[in-house]
């Protein structure tokens, strides 16, 4: 697998799972695992995706995520799991 860490911060609105989960099918990528809640209007996400059998590269999911993420007013980070280890090493 290679796996890649995808975090969402923002206010809660419908559609915004929808609309990350959308574009990570339309790559052939997989969700491995996903965490959210909502802390009061806090909508706050991570997800472990595996884009092994993707058919976009790295750089291009990051940028549709990052992208989408604009236009419903959320942040969207999306770190290669190896870069997301090492920075958040103890």
């Amino acid at each position: 697998m290679e796996n890649v860490v995808i975090t969402v911060i923002g206010l809660d609105k419908p559609g915004i799972v929808a609309g990350i989960t959308k574009i990570i099918a339309d790559s052939n990528s997989n969700i491995v695992d996903i965490k959210q809640t909502i802390m009061q209007d806090l909508f706050t996400m991570i997800m472990m995706i595996d884009i092994e059998s993707s058919n976009k590269q790295l750089s291009e999911l990051k940028e549709e995520l990052e992208k989408l993420g604009a236009e419903i007013n959320v942040k969207i980070t999306v770190q290669h799991e190896n870069i997301f280890k090492y920075m958040h090493r103890l």
